[in-house]
């Protein structure tokens, strides 16, 4: 059981949060009249009252000043895992992400040399709407038995990221996904460039928890084809199986099934793999490796134990 110490809103992006009194939250934004809100994962930021109180030692620093929206004591959100719950009232929150890059320009940064949000804050959307107030207690739901599993989805490419080519293959994985019963968090559009895919591949995995990452292009021997060398930097384990069983697959359609890059891994809990590039190589491999692709996915997040054949 936690507390609501204070509700902070900005009515601008870029100016401080200061406190309210109570709030409105709907599911479709988030807190109303808060800034930040949106159809998006990140609707409401929260800290632990415990982590600002220990920043307060260093320097005094008002409620809302990190950005957060909801001070709460009683929780380490940093040790819980994504997709936690909480009621606060007839308001329904689900964690959605953990930390976020700080701004350049964030003020407590400047003056003290470091931020805790970026490490201790949280981000949750909201499932069910109502109003809350300072003051109200604040319980940690029981856990959602046999949730689905989590996945995202990057498509690398120059000109996709430009809009100078219509993006098939993401689309396509996330079609393929859900009709497994995979919940597709986010999809994004890079530019084929290591340091931007490996920023998001940390975010997937650490941030956002997700289950599953899925790429698709830049596995290729071109010299802008950086997708397997940027996915190897942020593993933590090697799972060439899945790769090899690609690879295995595609030479058994054509020769040039040789030629792809891709490798798989994990990071912490979560799998990724690198599809190819093209709408019918990824629907190919996709469909190869999804039927057995569920099971390692489920062992890696804990959710079934190890079996082997008799």
């Amino acid at each position: 059981m936690g507390k609501l110490l204070a509700i902070c809103t900005s009515p601008k992006r870029g100016t401080v949060k200061t406190e309210v009194p109570s709030a409105v939250l709907t599911p479709e934004w988030g807190i109303v009249e808060d800034a930040h809100g949106g159809n998006w994962h990140r609707q409401v930021s929260m800290l632990s009252a415990e982590k600002i109180e220990a920043f307060r030692k260093k320097i005094w620093v008002d409620y809302g000043a990190f950005g957060e929206n909801l001070v709460i004591e009683g929780f380490d959100f940093r040790n819980l895992p994504v997709t936690s719950r909480f009621a606060i009232g007839d308001v329904v929150l689900e964690m959605t992400q953990i930390g976020k890059e700080c701004h350049n320009d964030c003020v407590i940064k400047q003056q003290t040399g470091e931020c805790i949000m970026p490490h201790e804050g949280v981000f949750a959307r909201v499932l069910t709407g109502g109003e809350i107030h300072v003051g109200d207690e604040v319980t940690l739901l029981p856990a959602l038995e046999n949730p689905p599993l989590r996945a995202a989805v990057i498509t690398l490419s120059d000109k996709g990221s430009r809009g100078e080519r219509e993006d098939k293959s993401g689309p396509l994985i996330v079609e393929m996904l859900t009709a497994a019963g995979y919940v597709v968090e986010e999809t994004m559009i890079l530019p084929d460039e290591a340091k931007a895919l490996k920023t998001q591949l940390i975010r997937m995995a650490d941030g956002r928890q997700v289950n599953l990452v899925l790429t698709t292009g830049g596995t290729g021997f071109s010299p802008r084809d950086i997708t397997p060398e940027a996915t190897c930097a942020v593993a933590d384990r090697n799972v060439p199986g899945i790769a090899e069983a690609m690879r295995y697959h595609s030479l058994s359609i054509t020769p040039r099934g040789m030629l792809s890059r891709g490798v798989s891994v994990l990071r912490g809990k979560t799998l990724i793999v690198n599809l190819p590039g093209s709408p019918k190589a990824v629907q190919e491999n996709l469909e190869y490796i999804l039927p057995s692709l569920e099971h390692g996915v489920r062992i890696a997040a804990g959710l079934d134990g190890e079996c082997a054949r008799k």
